[in-house]
């Protein structure tokens, strides 16, 4: 019985090894098996990867007659420095316009954005100044009046022997007294802004009129006014600025290590973001002989004829100074695509298949562009409609496709 029961036993461990070595043959394979389809798939997505080149795109027919195709050209591009500018009032044309006498205001004639002609009146002030002046005029206008007789009649009653010499000399010397009181009272008059006009209707109607007008010593645009309806003002403030806009001034401020190469009658190339439809060019007419200590640059500026008042003061701007012309290789700006800050274009591969390229540009001149480097003598490339093929591109990229 012992020994049966150890043959048993015997038998059954044997059946067991055999089906453990079973079992591991069995795991061995399917890992095995594993293994392989892994590496077969991701042989495939790297296959898959190396074959679709994200920058490259094909089209059909219907986005192919949109594009335009052709290789960079060689134009003559001049030599140039670009700086900020903006638009300033001429100087020699601006007045600051107050009154000569102190007075308040009672009446405004004008305000901001009118125009105004020379002689105009702007406003209107009471002054009590103005009319004491006018009192102590008639009065020593009078007065001359009484010598001029005095003095007649001293020389007719010497003619007739009734007074002596002495006599009409005195009154001579009343008579010059007299007019020079009355001149030195006509030209306080002219001081404090009264025409010969207004003077003389003074010795004729001998009225005193305290009511003083504010006249524009130039025509032009009010720019500013200071003053409202019973303010008092001194004849050292300011009540309206004028300016004739009809010529203004494009001033620009150049770095001190630029401006070296600037002259007076250097052409100039201005663009006014404002108003991208006016070509506007002209030249230097003033280059400041000193640098700015503080900012370290050099002020310039061109004259800009403003006869219709298009170009108003603070308005912002660029100044193109142009030296001399180079032959350089350019592109249309319609060909550049802008992304991750760098410039590409699209360079055609084939009729339909185009990659998108990283190139370095220069300086855009007008509606072209420098081109520095990035495409090669007789290749060809996308001129315009590269907005429609950029965006094949990126949807061919979201879908996976070539």
């Amino acid at each position: 019985m012992i020994a049966t029961h150890i043959s048993i036993r015997g038998k059954e461990a044997g059946n067991f090894r055999a089906s453990f070595r079973l079992v591991a043959l069995f795991t061995c394979l399917v890992a095995l098996a594993v293994a392989i389809g892994c590496n077969k798939t991701k042989a495939t997505a790297e296959q898959s990867s190396a074959a679709v080149n994200p920058d490259e795109v094909t089209v059909d027919s219907a986005l192919a007659s949109h594009l335009k195709i052709g290789e960079p050209q060689v134009h003559e591009v001049a030599n140039s420095l670009q700086v900020a500018a903006r638009i300033e009032t001429d100087a020699s044309r601006v007045a600051r316009i107050g009154s000569p006498v102190p007075g308040r205001i009672i009446k405004l004639l004008v305000m901001e954005g009118q125009n105004v002609r020379k002689g105009a009146a702007m406003a209107t002030l009471h002054s009590t100044d103005l009319s004491d002046t006018q009192f102590a005029f008639i009065k020593a206008y009078s007065q001359r009046g009484l010598a001029e007789q005095a003095t007649k009649r001293a020389d007719e009653l010497v003619k007739a022997d009734v007074i002596g010499s002495a006599e009409v000399e005195k009154r001579r010397a009343e008579l010059l007294q007299a007019s020079a009181e009355a001149s030195a009272f006509r030209t306080q008059l002219h001081g404090l802004g009264m025409t010969d006009a207004a003077i003389k209707k003074l010795e004729a109607t001998r009225q005193l009129n305290a009511d003083y007008p504010v006249v524009a010593s130039i025509s032009g645009t009010v720019l500013e006014r200071k003053v409202t309806i019973g303010q008092i003002v001194q004849p050292a403030e300011l009540a309206f600025l004028v300016a004739d806009l009809s010529n203004v001034w494009l001033v620009a401020d150049v770095p001190e290590e630029s401006a070296g190469r600037l002259h007076k009658g250097m052409r100039v190339i201005v663009n006014i973001p404002s108003l991208p439809d006016e070509k506007v060019e002209g030249k230097l007419s003033y280059v400041s002989p000193v640098v700015d200590p503080a900012t370290r640059t050099v002020q310039v500026r061109m004259d800009l004829p403003n006869p219709h008042g298009i170009f108003k003061p603070a308005m912002l701007a660029s100044m193109t100074f142009v030296d001399h012309s180079d032959q350089r290789t350019t592109i249309p700006s319609a060909a550049v695509v802008r992304e991750n800050n760098k410039d590409h274009v699209f360079i055609q591969l084939t009729k339909d298949k185009f990659v998108l390229r990283e190139v370095v540009l220069g300086p855009e001149y007008g509606d072209e562009y420098v081109l520095e480097s990035g495409v090669n003598p007789g290749e060809k490339i996308v001129l315009d409609g590269t907005f429609h093929l950029n965006n094949q591109r990126k949807q061919n990229a979201i879908k996976g496709d070539a």
